[in-house]
Formats: C-alpha cells, structure tokens, sequence
C-alpha cells in the first residue's frame, strides 16, 4: 500500500492505494484557516497516522508553488507554510520509506493520465479549477516537471491583460484570479447571487463525517445554481469558462496539445462552463494544428490527488524519471 496525501488550501486528504490504483481507505479533514505551521501540520499527522502502519511508502500532491523534488512547499492559499519542509517532516515521520512530493494540481493531471481521462493521450493538459487554478503537463507521454517543477502553472497566465482583478500570486489578470471558486462565487455574490441552502440530508464528504464542505457559497453551489437555471450563476459560468478558453488556446499553441481535463467543483457545471469555454477556445485557438484538441471533464473525482501522489511511487519511471 502506497499513503497517498493531498495537501490543499481548502481540505486535506489521505488514503491507502493499491498498486493498481485502486484508493482502498481516505480520510479527509478540513484545512485550518489562517492557522500557524504547526497548527497545519498538526492537522496533516492527525489525519495520516491512522494509516501508517500500511505504508510501503508515501506520496504527497500539495498547493504550490514549491521547491522540487526537495518538497518545501508555500501554498498561495496556506500563508502558514512559507518554506515549509514538508517531504523533510513526513521523512523523518517515516524513516526508511521512500516520500514523494509534488504540485496537488500535477498530481491531479498524472492521476487522469495514469487512470483517467488521459489514458491514452500523449500530450495533454490536466486542469484543476478549485480554491486555486493549476494543472500539469503531459508531453510525449511524460510528466514535464520544468527547470524548478513548476510546470503547467496554467492558473497564472494572463487573461485579462487591461489590468483585471489582482491575484494572490502579485500579479493581475491571472485566470486563477477570475476562475478559481472562491473569486468566483465573490463576483457572483457581488453581483446579486443568493445561493439555495445546502441540503440538510446531504452526507458528509466520507463515511466517518471527518470533513463537510459548505456547500452554501461554493464554487460547487454555483455551478448548481448554474445547471437549475439561475441567471447570475450562468453569467458567472460563461466568466470562468471564458478566461479558461483564452487560457487553454494559449497552452494548446504553445504546447500542441490534444487533450485537456478539467476537474474541481467547477467542472461539475456541465454546458454553462464548458460551453463559454468552447467558444472562447475556437475564438482563440486558429492554428490549424489546435483546432483537434479536445476538452472535457476529468474523470475520477475527489479520489483524483490521492491516485496521482500515489503514482509519484507506483508509475515513477514516467512520473517521477531519475529523481531521488
């Protein structure tokens, strides 16, 4: 068994994963908010320990950016972890096993192209549209890691070059600052949404209720009210779905792609996202050579960061090629 963590600013995750892929356990808890490093970490160990003594070994996927392989991270979203020496803390908790750390969003793509939507493709771009906007790079059928591996940070390419709404990572413009579901369901509540109360029968987010989204003001909720029809949440939509077709035809040029996925709550949104994005995409995507390239949703689901840490150790020959 593979201990798969998935490290994000808006929940945490951990599970058991077969060597075929198969996620047999998780556990999930909700990130602490404007909490210290301590207080972060406190949190990860809670959720991992009950799993630890199954472990061959360990896989992480955690916001960035960071420093790679050696796995200090500094999620945009978890101001607490500054340089936080995560893959040297879980290390030391796991002597004599191997850890391996990478981007939450690049695990997302290596987990579509290992078992997903992406089997098959030799080069595509897998996407997350969540708390943050990020995504990894598949070329010839390898993960592309880049000089620092950051690569496929496809959530800070520039949308709105007239300025647009400032972004954590400094900038301005960026599609995370438009897309990424909590500036998203702001803009949509500044503009007059009311978001329908959660469903008191709902069930948490796994059989032990260790972790409950708040589905009232979500980017999940959002692409709901979208689907039922409701006309702020559908301008909201066609926002999102916008800036990520202008920023995938840029990707699509620069890369020469034939498939994105898009996973995270805002996928789940169906025509009022993917159709924005379409249009956006064929405005912008006029070389002859990416017009073939296909987008659609991802395809495994929450369970999608664990089979992707997971794979850092079980596929590494083509996620993880020649690293220690």
């Amino acid at each position: 068994m593979i201990l798969a963590i998935d490290v994000g600013g808006t929940k945490m995750a951990a599970g058991l994963v077969a060597h075929d892929g198969t996620v047999i356990t998780s556990r999930r808890a909700a990130t602490p908010q404007n909490a210290d490093a301590e207080t972060l970490w406190d949190t990860l160990t809670a959720l991992i320990d009950p799993l630890s003594a199954r472990a061959e070994g360990v896989g992480v996927g955690c916001g960035g950016p960071m420093t790679w392989p050696d796995g200090e991270v500094s999620p945009l979203n978890m101001p607490g972890w500054r340089g936080f020496p995560l893959r040297a803390r879980l290390s030391g908790r796991f002597p004599g096993l191997p850890v391996r750390l990478h981007n939450d969003a690049i695990c997302l793509a290596i987990a579509e192209h290992w078992q997903g939507a992406g089997r098959g493709s030799a080069d595509m771009l897998g996407m997350v549209v969540s708390t943050g906007v990020g995504g990894g790079l598949i070329l010839d059928g390898r993960l592309i890691n880049g000089g620092t591996g950051n690569a496929g940070h496809i959530g800070h390419v520039v949308v709105e070059s007239d300025g647009g709404p400032r972004c954590g990572c400094g900038g301005h413009g960026c599609l995370e600052a438009v897309a990424r579901g909590p500036a998203l369901t702001a803009w949509a509540l500044s503009q007059g949404w009311t978001p329908a109360p959660p469903d008191a029968e709902d069930p948490p987010a796994d059989s032990e209720g260790a972790y409950q989204e708040d589905r009232a003001v979500t980017g999940r909720a959002l692409a709901a009210d979208a689907l039922a029809g409701d006309p702020v949440a559908l301008l909201a939509m066609r926002r999102a779905g916008r800036a990520l077709g202008i920023a995938i035809a840029s990707a699509t040029h620069l890369c020469d792609l034939d498939l994105v996925t898009i996973g995270g709550g805002l996928s789940q949104a169906g025509e009022p996202l993917f159709g924005p994005l379409e249009e956006a995409l064929r405005d912008h995507a006029r070389m002859g050579f990416a017009r073939r390239l296909k987008v659609m949703p991802a395809a495994l689901g929450q369970e999608a960061g664990l089979v992707g840490a997971a794979a850092l150790l079980l596929a590494g020959g083509t996620y993880w090629p020649s690293c220690p």
